[in-house]
C-alpha cells in the first residue's frame, strides 16, 4: 500500500510538512472546539477526553488515507488536488456570500 521510497532526509521533510499542514488546518476547527467543550465537563476526566479524541482523529485519518489511496488508483492525484482546491474555494465563497 505505501511503497514509496525516500532518499535520506526526504522522509523527515515529508513527515514534517504533513504534520505542519494538518496541525495548522486543525487549529480552531470544530473538532478542536468540541474537544475543548468536553474537557470542561466536570464529570469527565481530561485524560479520557484526550484518549477518545485522539482515537477518533487517528481513525478518521486512517479512513482518509485508505480512501485517498484507493481513489488515486482510479482518478489521477492531480485531478483530485484540482477538484479539492475548487471545492475549498467554492465553500469559502459560499460562506462569504451566505453571511
Amino acid at each position: 500500500m505505501f511503497q514509496r521510497c525516500y532518499k535520506k532526509g526526504d522522509l523527515v521533510k515529508t513527515l514534517a510538512l504533513i504534520f505542519g499542514s494538518v496541525f495548522l488546518a486543525e487549529l480552531g476547527d470544530k473538532t478542536q472546539l468540541a474537544t475543548m467543550l468536553y474537557a470542561t465537563e466536570k464529570s469527565v476526566r481530561p485524560i479520557h477526553v484526550f484518549i477518545a479524541a485522539s482515537a477518533a482523529l487517528v481513525f478518521s485519518t486512517l479512513l482518509a488515507v485508505v480512501f485517498g489511496e484507493m481513489v488515486t488508483r482510479v482518478v489521477p492525484a492531480r485531478t483530485l488536488k484540482t477538484v479539492a482546491g475548487l471545492v475549498f474555494v467554492a465553500v469559502g465563497i459560499w460562506t462569504i456570500v451566505k453571511t
